[in-house]
């Protein structure tokens, strides 16, 4: 185990006994892949600051469930993705309009690594995959910019593995034909 892993533990041991400046330590370090993470699925910034507060809630809550299994950056994603597309539904049963066309910053689950987002090419592929329908932006999401496999996303989505995978073929072969239009 490397030490920043040693370091989470030790916060995450620190938290479960109600440790305010532990979970504000755990929510530095976090706060900004999380809001991202659930900016690109609800595309409003006011609600993904919504739902990446309810999620840091749910987790030091619930933080006697995580085994551990699993990073506690993947944990943690995981809430932020589910809570994301719930809130994200919620808005569409509600006929909610999209209000913001917003670029994002692509992190990983630990915020350290940064994507060059003034490049012009993430800037177009995320652009074009804003055009496409909602299912294959979600699953596209997921799939390229969140790392989650067919397995995980079927499970998130609640769908089979099969219409997960095609799914994906279909916003993949989509996003393709759009950005090869933007060409000509």
């Amino acid at each position: 185990m490397n030490t920043t892993n040693q370091e989470i533990e030790l916060l995450l041991s620190l938290c479960k006994d109600g440790n305010q400046k532990a979970q504000l330590e755990v929510y530095k370090r976090y706060y900004k892949a999380m809001y991202n993470t659930a900016l690109r699925i609800v595309k409003d910034t006011a609600e993904a600051e919504d739902v990446m507060q309810e999620s840091f809630l749910s987790a030091f809550t619930k933080l006697d469930s995580y085994s551990g299994d699993a990073t506690f950056g993947s944990w943690l994603k995981r809430i932020v993705v589910n809570k994301s597309i719930s809130s994200y539904n919620k808005r569409l049963r509600r006929k909610e309009d999209d209000l913001e066309d917003t670029l994002y910053k692509l992190e990983d689950e630990d915020g350290i690594t940064e994507c060059d987002a003034d490049s012009l090419e993430i800037k177009r592929v995320l652009k074009t995959m804003d055009e496409l329908k909602e299912s294959y932006r979600i699953a596209l999401s997921l799939n390229l910019i969140e790392g989650y496999d067919y397995d995980e996303m079927s499970e998130i989505l609640g769908i089979s593995y099969a219409n997960c995978r095609t799914t994906v073929s279909r916003a993949k072969e989509s996003l393709r034909k759009k950005l090869s239009e933007s060409f000509a």
